[in-house]
C-alpha cells in the first residue's frame, strides 16, 4: 500500500495521529472532520495514498463510494440534519487543501447559512454542442 509520510491522512491511517474514526475497512477510512463545518461533518479516504480520484481506477473508486450511502443514512439520523452535501474538492484550484484524495459528507439543515456559490450561466448558440462532441472524443480514446 502507498503512503506519503508528509501526509496528514496517511498518518491518520498509521495511527500517527489521532482520529475519531467512524468506519473503516481495508480500503477506506471515514472519520470526523477536526475542521467541521457542522455537527457531524465526515471525510471519507483511501487507506493507500492517492492524490486525485482520477488517479485511481473505475474499481477503486466504487469500492471507496460504495459506503457513502450507509454513511449518509448514519449522518442523517446521527447528526438530525435534513439532508447532507457530498463534496470532492480534485486539485487546489478546487479547493483540495490536503493533498490525499477525500470526500467531504456535510450535514445540512435548512437555514444553516452554510450555502456555496452557484454562478449558473448560458451557452453562447452552439458552444454546448462543441463542448459535448469534445467530451465525447475524450471519452472514446482509451484510458491511460
Amino acid at each position: 500500500m502507498s503512503r506519503d509520510s508528509d501526509c496528514v491522512f496517511c498518518k491518520i491511517v498509521a495511527g500517527e495521529i489521532p482520529a475519531q474514526v467512524i468506519y473503516k475497512n481495508e480500503f477506506i477510512l471515514a472519520f470526523l472532520d477536526t475542521g467541521p463545518l457542522a455537527d457531524g461533518h465526515l471525510l471519507v479516504i483511501p487507506r493507500e495514498h492517492f492524490a486525485l480520484m482520477t488517479d485511481l481506477s473505475s474499481d477503486q473508486v466504487g469500492r471507496l463510494t460504495g459506503i457513502l450511502p450507509k454513511l449518509g443514512r448514519a449522518l442523517l439520523n446521527v447528526a438530525g440534519a435534513e439532508g447532507f452535501n457530498v463534496l470532492l474538492n480534485q486539485g487546489p484550484s478546487a479547493g483540495q487543501v490536503v493533498p490525499h484524495l477525500h470526500f467531504h459528507l456535510i450535514p445540512r439543515r435548512s437555514e444553516d447559512g452554510l450555502g456555496y456559490r452557484w454562478k449558473a450561466g448560458t451557452y453562447a448558440k452552439g458552444r454546448a454542442g462543441v463542448i459535448a462532441a469534445a467530451y465525447q472524443q475524450a471519452l472514446s480514446k482509451p484510458s491511460s
